[in-house]
């Protein structure tokens, strides 16, 4: 018998247990090349789910001569180990940074297996207060979809808060520069610009491919003033927080637009004296169909817009 015969049996085996219910699989994390020793894991477009663990963002590598600089955690501690565990695969540098760019899960809830590890955690102080305030409310809700897949997560804050609209640092002799305007789809959305690789790592500024979620802590006119700084900076490789790697044009057409179309339309509502549902059910979402979850979404993006209009 070969030795290959002799592996047919265990890897049906290990097929057969994958199959079954409740058997633990690892998400997958899969870092590919973008620039010279910057690398991206494009995620999940879809919902959060056991099998992704969560993790249905995107997230960054950069390799330095020093360290390596992780872009967001993943949403667990245990995918925080895969996502340590693929960066193994591209360099033997350990993580010594993580950046997190924003308030949502899976940008942060993985903080503490980083932290474990001896890893400094940055992210904007405009975040602060949201990661408090949501951090457990986060956890329990991904428990509920995960299960024992949550075990051991703890929500870690950073211990390096940004400050200043533009704050540049050197890491590992890599230049990062930080661009907040205000938060987007939470208070802390900061975008991360690599001068020297003219690579951009958006966060959750852009989503392409699937719709964008205006949420209760979101502010669609900070939104649109932080996508302006992506328009100024022209990168060659944009990294958006949601989607595939882009380009500037078709970010501008899958979440510059989107947001554009819907503040004008519930401003005008607003100033007309329309109310909020009719308003909702009036606003022309064509154009915006083909992104992934756009039914879904649409309605309570729309009636969060409106009312954040009202307050202005």
């Amino acid at each position: 018998m070969t030795v290959l015969n002799l592996l047919r049996p265990a890897r049906a085996l290990s097929l057969a247990l994958c199959l079954l219910p409740g058997f633990a699989q690892a998400v997958t994390v899969d870092f590919k090349p973008v620039a010279d020793g910057v690398y991206a894991h494009v995620g999940d477009t879809g919902a959060r789910t056991a099998e992704n663990e969560g993790l249905n963002a995107n997230i960054g590598l950069v390799v330095t001569p020093t360290g390596a600089v992780l872009i967001d955690s993943g949403a667990t501690f245990q995918s925080a180990r895969q996502i340590a565990e693929a960066a193994r695969k591209v360099t033997n540098q350990p993580i010594k940074w993580v950046i997190n760019t924003g308030g949502q899960d899976h940008r942060w809830l993985g903080n503490g297996y980083f932290k474990a590890q001896g890893a400094e955690l940055i992210a904007h102080a405009a975040g602060e207060a949201d990661m408090k305030n949501r951090g457990n409310d986060h956890l329990q809700a991904l428990k509920a979809v995960l299960g024992a897949k949550a075990d051991g997560t703890v929500p870690t804050l950073p211990s390096h808060w940004l400050k200043a609209p533009d704050e540049r640092l050197e890491l590992g002799g890599v230049v990062f520069e930080f661009k907040h305007r205000g938060g987007a789809h939470t208070p802390g959305d900061t975008m991360v610009w690599l001068p020297q690789k003219y690579v951009l790592f958006t966060g959750d500024v852009v989503y392409v491919d699937r719709m964008l979620g205006v949420i209760p802590v979101s502010n669609t006119k900070n939104w649109l003033a932080t996508f302006a700084v992506i328009e100024q900076l022209k990168p060659a490789v944009l990294v958006p927080g949601h989607g595939r790697l882009t380009t500037l044009a078709t970010a501008q057409a899958d979440t510059q637009a989107y947001l554009l179309a819907l503040r004008a339309h519930m401003k005008k509502a607003v100033d007309d004296g329309v109310d909020v549902s009719a308003s909702v059910k009036s606003f022309d979402a064509a154009p915006f169909m083909r992104l992934l979850n756009a039914a879904e979404l649409m309605p309570g993006n729309a009636s969060r817009t409106y009312l954040e209009l009202e307050r202005e």
